[in-house]
């Protein structure tokens, strides 16, 4: 379980990182079994608004997909803590791919919407928490080694990643081979992916380990400070949500659905780039000032995007969000280690991801709503108004963000997404 040791002379990096041993046990199969995450939400909008007409109803069932899955991801993280990660993995994979056929099934069939919101909610509440577990494994494997901020901005980058391949993938299954094909692919590879998972037993934390912790087990949601935070990872789903909707209605309103994938993917390079170069600097800067600056960028890059109204103008400014995205994720998941307990951090995270997955459930919605009722393009709205409001809470209650005694921050950060998913 030791982390190869890192001479103090030298920086950590990513390749010293991949060099760790038996890393590459769970970074395969983990990066398989989360990138079904970033196909589902999209996934699910094209095959119902194929099926309804509607972006409205499509958004609709997406998000509460996504509200049942936030709900329930905290509970999921803490079950892992307290019983293992495969004693939940294995149920979850199974209920998730079922969940995900009926689905498919009864939106082929044309089922009333009512019964599309109760199939969604299984499938939602099911998703595996695979981030969060695979972040909790970096921490058995290299515990107190300077690394460990390393492997936090790699899952950043490894989440972004995903949201690079996931878009580009549900489109094209959606669009080139039929509309059920890419929630089909999704619960296949959940299912395939998290089996494998779960089958590296030794690299999972220790369960007996944690039940003498008790004291850790507190819940996340008492610290002030992760409350914070959940109101700032709102408006970065609200981010996701919204570019989801829109960019599907606009690539529909032009002719060229197919470009969706392409349009998204770019935003999710942009994220990804970003996190790269933010998981590489070694910054001097307060990560609670580092937050504010970042947030502010994001606000005024996600408020041009209504303007836009050509394919590569909207794909410049989608670029611009993205970059502005992963700075705010790794930093929120950085303060986690100061804030919060060591023995409720898997659950801090998992209500951070939950908080992506409520934020973009409700943008997907509204910016449904806004798509079909108003002008092309008024579903951008949302991430303009989802994060102004949520940089307006960070800013007054940033003052909550100050670390626990005897905690500390890190300088570079974790990743998000939950995830995200986001698609």
């Amino acid at each position: 379980m030791a982390s190869t040791v890192t001479p103090k002379s030298s920086r950590p990096g990513y390749g010293q990182l991949l060099r760790t041993r038996g890393a590459w046990t769970f970074l395969l199969p983990g990066f398989a079994a989360r990138q079904p995450f970033a196909m589902l939400t999209l996934s699910i909008v094209l095959l119902v608004q194929h099926t309804t007409g509607s972006y409205g109803a499509a958004g609709a069932v997406a998000a509460a997909t996504g509200v049942s899955m936030a709900l329930f991801a905290p509970y999921s993280g803490r079950l892992a803590d307290r019983h293992g990660q495969r004693a939940v993995l294995l149920p979850g994979v199974l209920v998730h791919a079922a969940a995900g056929v009926s689905l498919t099934a009864l939106a082929l069939a044309h089922a009333p919407l009512w019964i599309l919101f109760a199939a969604a909610v299984p499938t939602g509440a099911s998703v595996p928490q695979i981030g969060p577990m695979v972040r909790a494994r970096w921490g058995v494997k290299l515990q107190d080694s300077p690394l460990m901020t390393t492997a936090a901005a790699f899952e950043s980058v490894t989440d972004e990643l995903t949201f690079v391949v996931g878009p580009l993938l549900a489109t094209a299954l959606c669009t080139a081979v039929a509309p059920a094909a890419g929630l089909l692919a999704e619960a296949a590879l959940t299912l395939v992916g998290g089996l494998l998972f779960a089958a590296q037993r030794g690299t999972q934390p220790s369960v007996a380990a944690k039940k003498h912790a008790r004291v850790e087990h507190v819940s996340a949601l008492r610290v002030p400070g992760v409350r914070v935070l959940i109101a700032t990872f709102l408006g970065i789903g609200s981010v996701f949500g919204g570019m989801q909707v829109s960019l599907a209605a606009f690539s529909q309103s032009i002719g060229e659905p197919g470009l969706n994938g392409v349009l998204y993917g770019i935003f999710a390079a942009g994220n990804m780039v970003s996190g790269v170069v933010c998981g590489a600097v070694a910054w001097k800067a307060a990560p609670q000032r580092r937050l504010v600056i970042g947030y502010t960028a994001l606000a005024l890059a996600a408020s041009g995007l209504w303007t836009a109204h050509s394919v590569l103008v909207l794909a410049g400014l989608g670029l611009l969000v993205g970059m502005c995205i992963a700075p705010s994720l790794i930093t929120g998941y950085t303060l986690v280690e100061g804030l919060v307990p060591a023995g409720a951090r898997t659950e801090a995270f998992t209500w951070l991801t939950g908080a992506v997955a409520l934020g973009q459930a409700a943008a997907v919605t509204v910016a449904g709503q806004f798509e079909d009722r108003l002008w092309d393009g008024a579903g951008f709205l949302v991430p303009t108004a989802g994060t102004v409001l949520a940089l307006a809470t960070l800013v007054s209650l940033r003052s909550r963000l100050t670390t626990r005694p005897g905690g500390r921050t890190v300088a570079r950060g974790v990743g998000h997404r939950v995830p995200l998913s986001v698609d």
